[in-house]
């Protein structure tokens, strides 16, 4: 299956994603590329949307560099200035979403290893979300059993054998620019 763009791949999500409509539910899109697709998806279950901010630490990454404890301290003392940089800038002076007792559906244009992933949900967990969905337009074949310890729910579209990148099953794969992050986080 290729997808147009996420904005046809929201859309196509969203179809998957109607029996969550309801006001418990929450649509967060990790930026930059799933807020486009969230943004689908929120306009189509009439739900708030959010990014979802979230720290990945590859401990293979690390160790094949040899990074020490200070380099990754470092590394993520700048890290987190340019999360909270990015919050400010993709949030405004909305406040973050209350996720307390709602059903969070964590949205990306795409899953190719789960880190990210993995870490959102976590994320939306520790903020009281009552359940979660993962929803992705595609994934690797098996993905959802790496996760289920994360996400209550995975909804994918298309998991084709011949994953290899998630931007093989787009026509446009352009990368989202933070204006249109902030434009689809606004509406």
């Amino acid at each position: 299956m290729i997808f147009a763009d996420r904005v046809e791949a929201g859309q196509q999500l969203a179809v998957a994603l109607e029996r969550f409509r309801g006001p418990d539910t929450v649509v967060l899109g990790l930026p930059r590329g799933g807020v486009p697709v969230a943004r689908q998806i929120a306009d189509a279950l009439d739900a708030p949307i959010g990014e979802g901010g979230v720290r990945v630490v590859s401990d293979d990454i690390v160790r094949s560099v040899g990074a020490t404890e200070q380099q990754i301290a470092a590394v993520e003392a700048a890290e987190r200035d340019e999360l909270e940089r990015r919050a400010v800038r993709f949030r405004g002076a909305r406040p973050r979403l209350d996720l307390t007792g709602k059903t969070a559906i964590v949205v990306d244009d795409g899953i190719a290893t789960g880190a990210t992933a993995r870490a959102a949900c976590q994320v939306a967990r520790a903020l009281g979300a009552a359940k979660i969905v993962l929803a992705t337009p595609v994934a690797p074949p098996g993905l959802e059993h790496r996760l289920d310890d994360v996400a209550d729910e995975f909804v994918c579209l298309d998991q084709p054998r011949s994953f290899s990148a998630v931007g093989q099953f787009y026509a446009n794969f352009d990368q989202t620019t933070d204006t249109e992050v902030i434009a689809d986080l606004s509406r």
